[in-house]
Formats: C-alpha cells, sequence, structure tokens
C-alpha cells in the first residue's frame, strides 16, 4: 500500500540541496537537481554508506558515494561507476501546493 509523505515546502529545498529523511527501517535522500526532484534509497549499495553527504552534480544528476566514489544516476538508482554495482530503489517524488511530497511502499 502506498503512503504519502510531506517532506517540506518546496524553498527548503533549492536547486543543489538534498535532504534525508526516514521511514520505518529506510533512509531516503531527496535531492534538488536544477529544479527537478529525485528520490533514492540514501544507501551505497557498495557498502550501505550514506550517499546524501556526497558531491551532488546536477548536471549530471548524480550523487558520489564519498566513502568510494561510486556516482549513481538519480533518476533511476543506476551505479555509473565501481565498486557499485547493485542498482539502489528510487521512489516517486512531487510538489503539491508548495510541499514536497514523497510516496514510499
Amino acid at each position: 500500500m502506498t503512503e504519502t509523505l510531506d517532506i517540506c515546502p518546496l524553498s527548503d529545498l533549492p536547486p543543489g540541496a538534498a535532504r534525508v529523511v526516514e521511514w520505518e527501517d529506510l533512509e531516503i535522500g531527496i535531492f534538488n537537481c536544477e529544479g527537478v526532484l529525485y528520490a533514492i534509497e540514501d544507501r551505497c549499495s557498495h557498502d550501505n554508506g550514506t550517499l546524501a553527504e556526497g558531491p551532488l552534480d546536477q548536471a549530471a544528476c548524480t550523487i558520489e558515494c564519498p566513502r568510494h566514489g561510486s556516482v549513481f544516476d538519480l533518476r533511476t538508482g543506476t551505479p555509473k561507476t565501481l565498486p557499485a554495482y547493485v542498482p539502489v530503489e528510487t521512489f516517486d517524488v512531487r510538489v503539491e501546493d508548495d510541499m514536497i511530497k514523497l510516496e514510499v511502499e
């Protein structure tokens, strides 16, 4: 069953910013890439480190794991570089009435 979470007003997550939210036992990173919002599991599939603390490349829409440098596509959760090779989960995110909303299952 899908649940919708209110995250924050859009103005609290400007382009280039990231935010981590917890839902049940999962941490989810929400990223603003040049005005487009993406949400992925905040866990590098290589060693379970946080992704949201790494450098965000807005133009490429990627996040780099700060531990070992794997780069993940925020649109798909797919790793673009080693050592990670397993994708991470992605989530639907949208804005309604200036509120960022995240859909989780």
